[in-house]
């Protein structure tokens, strides 16, 4: 949370209306909000940080309990991404709003990218600068992301058992070009396991988007906010 807190009960208002927007994925309803919060004078971070980035949580917290869906997630995720879109170049000179940079990708083989989006979305969410390469990313371009963005983290995604040893190759790739440093490794997608993580040398796994927001932030050092 921000250090700001409202007491106008009209601030707590538009707060309450851009978290119910994004929990309930309406992304027309969302931009409005986070326009008439600005409009009214609320903070970008206090958007960000007092409505969204809860709501966003708690979309987590009810998919994680089987109470809502895959889809149901993705409407939230986008509808929070509009928001985004409004607050990003007003968080660009927030440096406090920025905890790390975390670079994103499919790995080679591999177009599929609903999780990486998600990912993307609950990451940049809770202050990370995602660099997204894309879907179908060679081991290569990972090693020159990691030496152009120096991240604190990388994360590498694979929907598929046949691209999963791409996961393997692409860490191999940064470790033999010398560039892992204190960069944190995490694996994810459908078909890969905690066991599958550690014996190819990742530093963390994340099953969903919510538990990579909180992976990274563990093996960072971070905890949770």
């Amino acid at each position: 949370m921000t250090d700001d807190t409202t007491a106008n009960p009209a601030d707590d208002e538009l707060l309450d209306a851009l978290y119910d927007s994004v929990l309930s994925g309406d992304a027309d309803s969302a931009i409005d909000s986070t326009r008439a919060g600005l409009a009214a004078g609320l903070q970008p971070l206090s958007l960000l940080f007092d409505a969204m980035i809860p709501s966003l949580e708690e979309v987590g917290n009810l998919f994680e309990s089987g109470e809502i869906f895959l889809p149901e997630m993705l409407i939230s995720a986008r509808a929070m991404q509009a928001c985004m879109n409004i607050l990003r170049p007003l968080l660009a000179d927030a440096a406090s709003s920025r905890i790390g940079v975390f670079v994103m990708g499919t790995i080679a083989g591999d177009i599929h990218d609903i999780g990486k989006n998600l990912c993307d979305v609950m990451l940049e969410g809770a202050g990370f600068e995602v660099i997204d390469l894309g879907i179908n990313v060679p081991a290569d371009r990972f090693v020159e992301a990691i030496t152009e963005h120096q991240p604190d983290a990388v994360g590498l995604s694979a929907f598929l058992t046949t691209t999963m040893a791409e996961l393997a190759t692409t860490i191999d790739a940064i470790d033999a070009a010398g560039v892992r440093g204190d960069t944190k490794i995490i694996v994810g997608g459908a078909p890969v396991t905690q066991e599958y993580a550690d014996q190819i040398g990742a530093d963390g796994y994340a099953p969903t988007a919510v538990s990579a927001v909180r992976t990274v932030k563990e093996l960072l050092g971070m905890g949770q906010s």
